[in-house]
């Protein structure tokens, strides 16, 4: 069975902040002030404008486009404050996929908007754009599909938890589609919090909640996301290709 599993790391998320036009470097010189764990990456000749701060900092003085498979290798979130058609310019040699990938956030050099562009959902850039918005108090720019219909991320639900997801990619990718193109979805809770629900609007209408497998109609539903610490049979793999994607909460 070929499933992916995506939990997250306990270890404190590695950021940096970078800048290369003069008034990048003093947005990300406000920011830095708020985010002390973050390392700084900077043109040299804008490296005095980081005096006083106590953030790590990185200066170079050749091209820029040299530095991005360093920062790629280093860190799980690098927040760009340069403009988004040119970053997307300077990563795409870089990309591999989304499960390995850092998470890409752009904020223009007014600092009025925070763009996630890359990883939004497993690697972070969506919580990264938030909280980098509500620091600089900037519009977060969010383009996720689940985000912006206020439904069920399936790639990430319950990853606060301690959740993880159980399933063949192909499945995450099918079943998200269903999820946010308001198809019928069964919501199975066998095992775990039942404080999954964490966004301020109420749970959309085509998600149908059931307390065990059993009681699914498994022909009036596109998909199941089946919370559960039973043996997944191969048998129910099959039966339910593309369909079925499987969380396992922490045993206590």
């Amino acid at each position: 069975m070929n499933t992916s599993h995506h939990s997250q790391a306990a270890a404190p998320v590695r950021t940096v902040l970078v800048a290369i036009t003069k008034h990048g470097a003093a947005q990300v010189a406000k920011l830095a002030a708020q985010l002390p764990e973050a390392e700084l990456c900077v043109s040299a000749k804008f490296a005095a404008q980081m005096a006083g701060l106590a953030n790590p900092l990185q200066v170079y003085a050749g091209a820029f486009k040299d530095e991005i498979g360093a920062l790629f290798e280093r860190f799980d979130q690098v927040v760009f404050f340069v403009s988004l058609g040119a970053v997307v310019r300077l990563i795409a040699p870089h990309l591999k996929s989304k499960d390995e990938d850092p998470g890409v956030v752009v904020v223009d050099d007014a600092g009025e908007f925070v763009i996630p562009v890359l990883s939004g959902h497993v690697g972070g850039a969506n919580a990264m754009a938030l909280e980098i918005a509500a620091l600089l108090q900037a519009t977060p720019v969010l383009t996720t599909a689940s985000d912006v219909g206020k439904t069920i991320p399936v790639d990430i639900l319950g990853r606060e938890l301690g959740w993880t997801v159980e399933a063949p990619k192909i499945n995450i990718t099918r079943v998200s589609a269903h999820v946010v193109n308001e198809e019928p979805v069964a919501f199975v809770q066998e095992a775990g919090s039942p404080n999954w629900w964490t966004r301020p609007t109420p749970l959309p209408s085509n998600i149908h909640c059931f307390k065990q497998l059993v009681d699914v109609d498994l022909a009036r539903y596109k998909a199941v996301l089946w919370v559960t610490n039973a043996e997944v049979s191969p048998q129910l793999w099959q039966r339910l290709q593309e369909r079925l994607v499987v969380y396992r909460p922490p045993l206590l």
